[in-house]
């Protein structure tokens, strides 16, 4: 029975996220629709893990097993005309049968935009997250040292994430951009909590606007309290750029991978 890995864009300013809910249409039930149509049959979809309603994807990754076998191309060239035009298959390939999106993770790549003109944007207004006021671009570049290396980030967490512990690793955090214009915030890390991404660039943003200094960000960290961190930052600004793969499943140490909870 072949396994499909399925590397999926997509926009998701009008689904209520990766995940089948019942309040609304999801990423998951859109794919799942236009593959049944195209296997004549229902799978059961893996992703990489979730993302939140308004949140969008260059690199979601989807797995599953059909007992059909078609040629690789039939789903991209297949399914994305089947799908809407803001949902797309941007690569397929086969994996072996015990591939799992999550568990065989090594990492992913989130980049988070910022709109920092001083007055709205109509053509950002889906993709960005805006912020009029001033930003100090070298401030932030410098506060977000410290949220690199493997630390608790409880403080960064949403009140109703459900993972084990807070563990996690962080690589990367760059900022880059131009203050009155645009600026990104990319963030890599070996599995995330819920928010969390969106809650590092809160914190960020009110070092970047003045009002707390560079070491406040060390602080939070420490402190493990949501509470101290700065506000969620808005889900539009965020994209799920790339998630990161091996031969085989990393090793299983504390915040090394994606919790069945793992959310942004």
């Amino acid at each position: 029975m072949p396994r499909l890995k399925l590397t999926v864009e997509y926009d998701g300013t009008h689904y209520v996220g990766w995940q089948l809910q019942p309040n609304g249409v999801s990423i998951h039930s859109r794919l799942a629709q236009a593959l049944e149509k195209l296997l004549g049959e229902r799978v059961a979809l893996e992703a990489a893990g979730r993302t939140d309603a308004g949140v969008h994807a260059t690199g979601q990754v989807v797995c599953f097993d059909t007992e059909r076998t078609l040629p690789l191309k039939a789903y991209w060239m297949g399914l994305n005309g089947l799908l809407p035009d803001d949902i797309a298959i941007v690569r397929a390939e086969e994996v072996p049968p015990e591939f799992d999106p999550r568990r065989w993770s090594h990492g992913k790549r989130y980049r988070y935009r910022v709109s920092n003109k001083p007055t709205r944007s109509p053509l950002r207004r889906f993709t960005h997250w805006e912020v009029f006021a001033p930003l100090r671009l070298e401030a932030m570049q410098r506060a977000s040292t410290h949220l690199l290396g493997r630390h608790d980030f409880s403080a960064f967490r949403a009140s109703n994430c459900q993972a084990a512990h807070a563990l996690r690793e962080v690589r990367k955090v760059d900022v880059q951009g131009t203050s009155g214009d645009e600026l990104s915030i990319t963030v890599e890390g070996t599995a995330f909590l819920k928010h969390m991404v969106r809650n590092l660039v809160g914190t960020l943003v009110e070092v970047g606007k003045g009002r707390r200094p560079e070491a406040w960000v060390a602080e939070v960290l420490a402190s493990r309290d949501r509470k101290r961190a700065g506000q969620t930052a808005p889900p539009q600004g965020l994209v799920l750029e790339e998630v990161f793969y091996g031969d085989g499943p990393p090793p299983r140490t504390p915040g090394g991978t994606a919790d069945a909870e793992d959310e942004e």
